[in-house]
């Protein structure tokens, strides 16, 4: 196995260059989670993986609460299932709370602050049903709690955490927040070691091949953790060394698929680059820098066959995308015409014309 066979087999695991969904959920569920701070990047990591679909399916996903955004790892927003998101953020959470301890300190929000605002907060969203996070802030505040240099938000991250409130439908261009347990309904709970298990088989089978190192960083979890989770799903897995490090994927036979597309547009932190510590596989030596922008942004991305090519911006000007390309290096004839495909594709999902072909 190569790097390059890892590159196709990953796409191919990702649903990227082949893919048999059609529901956001079931896409959702079979990746675990998906990285989701740039909302309308996360629609379309979600769109870029099914079958057919539009930009309005993935938000009818959001709006129904059978996928739901919130934050299971890494301190930072993902999409999950619904099904899932119990059991996720009772394995991941609390050692993402223990890591925020210092920051909560910092802002002066303790054990006290958040008791009220965990009261203040239910009463209000029993009686309302949905707020506006500016909405919320407001609430707080009249509370005496005071939201800003970043304190609303941090308050808002650990009640998310403890499965207390989570994101819901849109209204206008913003989520609204709604309690956990009244909006995610059918969430599973499962014992310690059963969600560690799980977790890493939903990893390697729709990440795969990848490393125990790649899991821990993808999970968030303790080194420790992550290897007792992959023995605990190692029955489900296959595994097969490269470059001294051990890969593990679904446990079927390493082929590298022919991938029914060629060219991919990825959003900003898509799961083919965010999701792995080791991104060897998707960049060339020295071209991160192009890929990676300032505070380490994970740009937007342009893959042809297994690698990235280069990076993209798009702007929307009336019923158009623009698409304005950076490219590592000139690009073929045939695999212009690839990108130009994908282009399409995602103005297809968007429900809009193209403009700025190149």
């Amino acid at each position: 196995m190569h790097h390059a066979d890892v590159a196709r087999l990953r796409l191919t695991a990702q649903c990227i260059s082949t893919t048999a969904f059609h529901h956001p959920r079931e896409l959702v569920a079979w990746l675990g989670a998906v990285q989701a701070q740039d909302y309308l990047g996360a629609l379309w990591a979600v769109g870029l993986r099914l079958t057919g679909a539009r930009s309005a399916d993935v938000e009818g996903a959001l709006a129904d609460g059978s996928v739901v955004r919130t934050w299971p790892m890494r301190g930072t927003l993902h999409l999950v299932a619904a099904a899932d998101a119990r059991w996720i953020l009772e394995l991941l959470g609390p050692k993402s709370i223990a890591g925020a301890a210092g920051r909560f300190r910092a802002l002066g929000i303790d054990d006290a602050t958040l008791a009220r605002a965990r009261r203040t907060l239910v009463a209000r969203l029993e009686h309302d049903g949905r707020l506006s996070r500016t909405s919320v802030y407001q609430v707080l505040e009249r509370a005496k709690i005071a939201t800003g240099g970043q304190r609303g938000v941090h308050i808002l991250w650990r009640l998310a955490h403890e499965r207390l409130l989570c994101f819901g439908p849109r209204e206008g261009k913003q989520q609204t927040l709604v309690l956990f347990d009244e909006w995610v309904k059918g969430a599973r709970r499962l014992a310690r070691d059963e969600a560690l298990g799980e977790l890493a088989r939903r990893y390697f089978t729709s990440h795969g091949p990848a490393t125990m190192a790649d899991f821990a960083w993808w999970s968030g979890l303790k080194v420790s953790d992550a290897r007792a989770a992959i023995h605990l799903a190692e029955g489900h897995l296959s595994k097969e060394t490269l470059a001294e490090h051990v890969h593990w994927f679904a446990d079927v036979p390493v082929r590298p698929p022919a991938p029914r597309r060629r060219a991919f547009l990825l959003p900003a932190f898509d799961e083919f680059v965010v999701g792995y510590a080791d991104r060897t596989a998707a960049l060339r030596r020295g071209q991160e820098v192009g890929a990676i922008g300032a505070g380490g942004m994970l740009n937007p991305a342009i893959v042809v066959d297994d690698r990235i090519v280069g990076t993209w911006k798009r702007t929307v000007a009336g019923r158009a995308v623009v698409f304005v390309p950076s490219l590592f290096a000139p690009l073929s004839k045939p695999r212009a015409q690839a990108v130009v495909l994908a282009l399409r594709r995602y103005a297809d999902f968007l429900g809009l014309d193209v403009r700025g072909e190149r």
